[in-house]
C-alpha cells in the first residue's frame, strides 16, 4: 500500500463527498492517499481522538454507509470487505490528520487536498452569485415585458442557453506528458 500516489485536484475532488450537509472525506480514501492502512490511520485519530470533535470527524451510521456503498460500491470484496463503518473527516479534520500523521506524504496530500476544498468552496460561491444575477435580471425582465418582449425574450433565451452550457461543461483534461 506504501505507492507513490500522483495527487491531482481533480482525483481528490472525487473522493469528496457530501454526508450531513458536509463535505467530507472517508478514511479509506484518506488512508490510500497518505499510503497508510486504513487500520493505521484510525489507531492514530483514537490516540489523539481530543483532536478531532464532532464537527472535524465522525462515525458514518449503517444506513448512511450503505447508501454510499450501493452508490458507489465502496465494499472491497476480494478482501472481506469493510467490517467497521467508516470515519467522515470535514475540511477541519483533514487539516488536523497533518498533525497526527506527519510523514513527507502525508504533507504533500493535506496540500493538496486542502487546495481542493478550497476550489471547491470559489467555484461553489461563483455559481451561487452568478444564480443572484440571473435572478434578479429575470425579476428585471418580468416587470418590463410588454414594452421590449421581443428583445427581452431573446437576452433570456441567450442566457438560459448559457447557463445550461455551463452546467453540460465537463472539467478539462490536463494537457502535456504524464
Amino acid at each position: 500500500m506504501n505507492q507513490t500516489l500522483i495527487v491531482r485536484e481533480e482525483n481528490i475532488a472525487s473522493i469528496i463527498y457530501t454526508i450531513r450537509g458536509e463535505k467530507v472525506m472517508l478514511d479509506v480514501d484518506l488512508a490510500e492517499l497518505y499510503g497508510v492502512e486504513t487500520k493505521v490511520l484510525k489507531q492514530a485519530v483514537r490516540r489523539n481522538i481530543e483532536r478531532f470533535p464532532a464537527d472535524f470527524m465522525f462515525k458514518l451510521t449503517k444506513d448512511e454507509f450503505d447508501s454510499l456503498r450501493s452508490q458507489f460500491v465502496t465494499s472491497n470484496v476480494g478482501r472481506g470487505g469493510t467490517r467497521y463503518l467508516p470515519f467522515a473527516f470535514t475540511e477541519q479534520g483533514v487539516a488536523m490528520l497533518s498533525g497526527v500523521l506527519k510523514s513527507e506524504q502525508a504533507v504533500a496530500v493535506n496540500i493538496a487536498i486542502m487546495r481542493t476544498f478550497v476550489q471547491m468552496r470559489k467555484f461553489m460561491l461563483s455559481n451561487i452569485e452568478l444564480n443572484q444575477r440571473v435572478e434578479k435580471l429575470e425579476r428585471l425582465i418580468f416587470e418590463h415585458i410588454d414594452e421590449y418582449s421581443d428583445e427581452i425574450k431573446d437576452i433570456y433565451e441567450a442566457l438560459t442557453q448559457l447557463m445550461q452550457d455551463k452546467e453540460e461543461k465537463e472539467p478539462r483534461r490536463p494537457i502535456g506528458f504524464k
